[in-house]
């Protein structure tokens, strides 16, 4: 049976569901998926007819995910009705869609604790407009540790088999440094070694990066990765996990693309983002549009599966019809494996 896949709306105001209804005409998700959406009928009916030109395509509005027909060329949209489709504001901050986006989420996570369904597949969420309708959540990955109860859990970045997990990610530069204690790292290292592993990788090689130039330099340019991360190391192979390091951020990932690991401990957010988006993010300059927007954000640690798109709402471009639907389709490729080999 191919697994049950349960697709958030995302920011109704953004770019979410345009890429969801491009996404489900891929027959190719149909053929290794059920998905269904969870959000606002309207809204999934609204951008096939004026975003994506696609009037044809049949909207199912459910009460349960046991009503999903599940057949190409119909949507099943599990209907929350929490949109006022003439209150809309298109490519704007707007209250009205952070709750929408919010609710999208809690019911799939609801239904995945429940068992309903095998994965779930989040599109991007405004962090203002989610604070301005009463949560306050720095992003996806919080509100899924929250209503899961969830305390030990990391980030995981992945661009077909380049992949990166964070010991932190949504705090100051300054804080981030000061996060980098052995204990973390040594988490860290255990979910990266785990996530490998529910991805069929049965030995999995992590490399560690460093958190200074040069990865320190013996000392020289700072003593974290000989107080904190070097620690981490060793307790980590003691317990029988091939994890490397502490590498040199600036050669480490180049490593980790050309096959030397399976995948990388970054020491803070941006250190594991920006090598992910430079490889996944392309854009045309003659053209004037992105070529490529690919990626995949993994949540680790949970008692369910969450994959993501790897960017934002893109108010400037939404409903425009141009965005891409690549970094989705991504997403669900990566919840399809994770449920199958979970399974």
């Amino acid at each position: 049976m191919k697994p049950i896949l349960g697709i958030t709306m995302g920011d109704p105001s953004g770019i979410g569901p345009e890429i969801t209804v491009k996404a489900l005409e891929n027959r190719h998700v149909w053929d290794i998926c059920r998905p269904f959406v969870s959000g606002d009928a309207r809204v999934i009916e609204k951008a096939a007819r004026e975003a994506v030109k696609r009037p044809g395509i049949k909207i199912n509005a459910v009460d349960t995910v046991k009503d999903c027909r599940f057949e190409y060329g119909t949507i099943d949209v599990l209907d929350l009705k929490n949109v006022e489709i003439e209150k809309l504001k298109i490519g704007q901050v707007d209250a009205m869609s952070g709750n929408a986006a919010f609710t999208s989420i809690k019911k799939v996570i609801e239904l995945a604790l429940a068992g309903e369904i095998d994965a779930t597949i989040t599109n991007p969420l405004n962090k203002e407009a989610l604070n301005l309708a009463g949560y306050h959540y720095a992003g996806h990955t919080e509100i899924y540790a929250d209503l899961t109860g969830t305390s030990d859990y990391s980030m995981m970045l992945a661009d077909g088999e380049l992949r990166v997990v964070h010991v932190s990610t949504h705090v100051s530069l300054r804080e981030a440094c000061e996060r980098v204690k052995k204990g973390r790292v040594l988490s860290v290292i255990e979910l990266a070694h785990r996530a490998c592993q529910s991805l069929g990788i049965a030995k999995p090689r992590i490399a560690v990066a460093g958190l200074n130039p040069h990865a320190g330099e013996n000392g020289l340019f700072g003593r974290e990765e000989i107080e904190e991360i070097t620690p981490a190391l060793e307790a980590a192979r003691a317990a029988g996990i091939d994890a490397q390091g502490p590498v040199p951020p600036d050669t480490v990932f180049a490593k980790a693309h050309g096959g030397m690991f399976d995948i990388v401990v970054a020491m803070y957010h941006d250190q594991g983002h920006i090598p992910l988006k430079a490889l996944g993010f392309q854009y045309d300059k003659l053209a004037g549009k992105w070529q490529a927007v690919n990626g995949v954000n993994i949540t680790l640690g949970l008692p369910i599966i969450r994959s993501s798109v790897d960017h934002g709402t893109a108010f400037g471009h939404a409903w425009q019809g141009s965005a891409s639907e690549s970094s989705l389709v991504n997403a669900i490729e990566y919840g399809v494996r994770l449920a199958v080999n979970r399974k």
